[in-house]
């Protein structure tokens, strides 16, 4: 069990929750750490970290975590007790709700922590020591995923990170609704959103994802699918993609984290 404080750590967030908003960001988890959910001997843990006003993203992230490995449990965890107390009629086996906050106050320790939209609020020089407080909660070769989407969950950008720190910035979209890649900005994660400018590594990736992206305009001809794939592929050539076609047709791109790191 976690060290309990006398209070939760962390502030309250503005609570703004819709059916579905995290699917891109539950698919991908899904996918890309099922593997290593199915290697553990023991159910998975899973922890929904600040799921907000209502508990749908923790019972939809449960639903996909299953079809990775059937034994996955989950804690839904809030700061705000009244949260708690609306979520406790949507418990099943598998799925609980706990006031708590940055200390994950969860029995054992976590194979994967999800904080989406959770550290939007936080000034850029707290988040280093939250991802160091929250990587501290989970198993050896646990996953911390920490990003940022927009309302209805068709833009997204997260951070995967394991106990020993950031690994790779994610950036995932409807295609149907992208201008230029570049419009994802909007949605970076808290360590990267200020960093935007130029000079520094994701402003340069954005510039060369937009490029990329308008010298593939040929192939908006056959969707907007195939475009972003072949923009893609482009990029490959100068930044270190982590992913390949498979989830490039799903509107994603992961590249290393210390490729896009902050130079301060």
């Amino acid at each position: 069990m976690a060290p309990r404080t006398t209070r939760p750590v962390g502030t309250p967030t503005r609570g703004t929750t819709h059916p579905n908003r995290l699917r891109r960001m539950d698919r991908w988890i899904a996918a890309v750490h099922g593997p290593a959910l199915r290697r553990s001997p023991e159910p998975p843990l899973a922890v929904d970290l600040g799921y907000g006003a209502a508990p749908w993203t923790a019972v939809e992230l449960l639903a996909r975590l299953r079809t990775a490995d059937p034994r996955t449990r989950l804690y839904g965890v809030e700061i705000e007790p009244a949260r708690v107390e609306a979520a406790r009629p949507y418990e099943h086996e598998g799925l609980s709700f706990l006031h708590g906050g940055f200390e994950v106050p969860v029995p054992g320790r976590a194979a994967l922590v999800r904080a989406a939209n959770v550290l939007r609020q936080y000034d850029e020089e707290q988040v280093a020591a939250v991802w160091e407080r929250l990587c501290a909660r989970l198993a050896p070769g646990g996953l911390l995923v920490e990003g940022t989407c927009d309302e209805i969950g068709r833009r997204h950008v997260w951070v995967a990170l394991g106990p020993d720190g950031p690994r790779t910035v994610t950036f995932a979209t409807r295609l149907g609704s992208l201008d230029r890649p570049s419009d994802l900005a909007e949605r970076l994660p808290k360590a990267l959103i200020h960093r935007n400018v130029p000079g520094e590594p994701v402003h340069a990736f954005l510039r060369d994802f937009d490029r990329a992206w308008a010298a593939a305009a040929p192939y908006a001809s056959l969707g907007a699918r195939q475009r972003w794939i072949r923009s893609v592929r482009d990029l490959a050539a100068d930044w270190p993609l982590t992913d390949g076609p498979r989830r490039w047709r799903q509107g994603e791109v992961t590249v290393r984290w210390e490729a896009l790191a902050p130079r301060a």
